[in-house]
């Protein structure tokens, strides 16, 4: 069904007490009596948006604005926010499945107040938040408190119970037929009606045992746990569930109805070759593995049919769908079927705010933007920074905007140009010093905009030695290197990105004689090159199943694969939501010809 046959797609691979209380780590949240009834409140972490923050509690952005104002201008992480309940919020706010109240961790706290506080078992809250344990149960953190109390746990049966009824004789009524009407013997009539012995008399009122069904409500199905032992669930040792084999599940657009694939089709078919080669090189580690590859299409008809079949539901790991109209439906699949969901190209999806199965390998760009310039004030802290405004309708805006929010935090001093060709030389000698680096960024990142502003920059250098320039940049600068890797060389230059493969290096190269001897052909060059992108994904999620089990989510930071092109760096948005991944580079074209690539942590 949907399954299809290009290069064998369908493969099998036998390859040979704690009582713990929320403790003060960075910020305290003061919370008033909102909390809980009408509002609660969230920390805001590095790259997150207002926009995101809404989702993944179930409200709008106006229903954020309109109780923190301050927050249009822009928001600033290790402060807080005002958020409603969802039943205070705006009737336009998008609800999640489930119905939960929000609460932020006071000082004190621990699983068991809060059990006893919303009548609520300790079990179900630690259900609805998978990310909770003694690390994320601290003060400031959000968790959600599921509607199910604890008297909705007690269980029900039903069972016969004998009654009486009270019963008139009626006239010419015997004994007998009174026995028989109700199905009793007269032993029983007369048990309960002794004074029926002196005669049977139209008007008596007599007692009938009767036998009916009703539902009894017993103690609550699970035990009671003491506080001690409430508490210590946080700190429960999860052991490893390994599997004997490793089912995966690729869904991609393959579009085998066209004659010739498209550019971007052809992505997709790197991106699954790369994967088979990932499989090929895990032998090593003894993993089985059994493959199984979906043409989604376009649209969602035949996704509907691919999530009906019942190999699917069997999946321990399900990689792809392109469309955020096809990730929505796999993700709830997944969800439901508790079967981890990788989502490797899109950078702007909201399943993972709120489903603990999805892990997003593509930074989201808030992320991105923030950990850079971060970045940025690492490297650059004590040089004279000049941001060189290029206004050619595609500066990177969120960037800019973070970087001098970052430098201003920090106090770090800059200065601005606005682009001129033909006075640009000498507009930026005017600001250059020669007791420091002097870092220009420009704030465009096209290749017109690279070509505009190098051979100006290049002349200073080679006609002005006193001055030592640098410059910073932007991830699709990797694609410009034929055009201007001696630039890059000559003018000391950084980049940022969440992607880069060395092409020297010896890990790459042979991922490119691999794939040129298995395919006879070489990878589209594209930023990132999905050849090398299957192949990191498949080598990080499948060596951590095999390694960490099904559950590797317990062992993230035990992870140390390194990516060819891809970096891997998962944090879980929230106590209940997914994983991102936040790893970036920081790619250095060195003055003397050499190109370094490392994690920014």
């Amino acid at each position: 069904m949907n399954k299809i046959g290009i290069y064998a797609l369908t493969l099998f691979f036998s390859l040979t007490g704690l009582a713990v209380s929320a403790q003060n780590n960075k910020s305290q949240v003061v919370i008033t009596s909102e909390q809980g009834n009408n509002v609660f409140y969230h920390t805001i972490e590095r790259g997150q948006t207002v926009y995101a923050i809404a989702t993944m509690y179930g409200v709008t952005t106006e229903d954020i604005y309109r109780l923190n104002p301050d927050s249009k201008k822009g928001i600033k992480a290790g402060s807080t926010l005002k958020i409603p309940q969802r039943d205070q919020a705006s009737n336009t706010a998008t609800k999640p499945v489930g119905n939960y109240t929000f609460h932020t961790i006071q000082p004190k706290e621990t699983l068991y107040s809060l059990s006893l506080r919303y009548s609520v078992p300790a079990t179900a809250i630690i259900k609805a938040n998978p990310g909770l344990s003694t690390s994320t149960f601290t003060i400031g953190k959000t968790i959600r408190i599921p509607a199910t109390q604890i008297e909705d746990l007690a269980t029900t049966k039903t069972q016969s119970v004998t009654k009486e009824i009270e019963y008139t004789i009626e006239k010419k009524e015997t004994m007998y037929r009174i026995c028989r009407k109700f199905n009793i013997s007269s032993y029983e009539l007369l048990k309960r009606n002794p004074q029926l012995k002196n005669g049977v008399k139209a008007g008596m009122v007599i007692k009938i045992p009767v036998q009916t069904e009703e539902n009894i409500i017993t103690e609550t199905a699970t035990p009671s746990l003491s506080e001690r032992e409430v508490n210590a669930l946080l700190s429960e040792d999860k052991r490893i569930k390994y599997v004997n084999q490793i089912k995966v599940a690729l869904l991609l657009p393959f579009m085998t109805n066209e004659t010739t694939p498209s550019a971007e089709t052809q992505r997709f078919i790197e991106y699954y070759e790369g994967m088979l080669i990932a499989i090929d090189s895990l032998r090593s580690l003894g993993c089985s593995i059994d493959l199984s590859v979906y043409d989604t299409g376009k649209g969602t008809s035949k996704l509907k049919e691919i999530l009906k079949d019942d190999a699917l539901k069997n999946a321990n790991l399900i990689i792809g769908a392109v469309q955020n109209n096809q990730i929505k439906p796999v993700a709830d699949f997944a969800q439901k079927h508790n079967i981890k969901y990788v989502i490797p190209f899109t950078s702007k999806n909201d399943d993972v705010l709120s489903n603990a199965y999805v892990y997003q390998v593509n930074t989201p760009h808030s992320y991105l933007y923030d950990k850079a310039a971060q970045a940025g004030c690492d490297l650059f802290a004590e040089d004279n920074i000049i941001l060189l405004k290029i206004n050619d309708g595609k500066d990177k805006t969120d960037f800019i905007k973070a970087f001098k929010e970052e430098m201003k935090g920090r106090n770090i001093p800059f200065q601005e140009i606005s682009y001129n060709a033909e006075t640009l030389t000498t507009d930026v000698e005017a600001l250059l010093t020669a007791e420091k680096r002097n870092v220009i960024v420009p704030t465009s990142g096209t290749l017109d905009a690279l070509n505009n502003i190098k051979s100006p920059l290049r002349t200073i250098v080679e006609t002005k030695p006193e001055f030592v320039l640098t410059l910073f940049g932007y991830p699709e600068w990797q694609t410009y290197t034929r055009e201007c890797l001696d630039d890059f060389y000559t003018l000391n230059t950084y980049i940022y990105s969440n992607f880069y493969a060395d092409n020297l290096s010896e890990g790459v190269a042979d991922f490119y004689n691999k794939y040129k001897y298995w395919y006879s052909k070489t990878l589209t060059n594209t930023y990132p090159k999905y050849g090398i992108l299957g192949f990191d994904t498949g080598m990080f999620f499948l060596g951590a199943i095999n390694k960490y089990g099904v559950n590797f989510e317990n062992n993230l930071d035990r992870i140390n694969y390194q990516g060819l092109q891809t970096g891997f760096d998962f944090h879980r948005v929230n106590n209940w939501g997914g994983f991102i991944n936040t790893n970036i580079f920081i790619v250095h074209y060195q003055s003397d010809f050499k190109v370094t690539r490392s994690e920014v942590k």
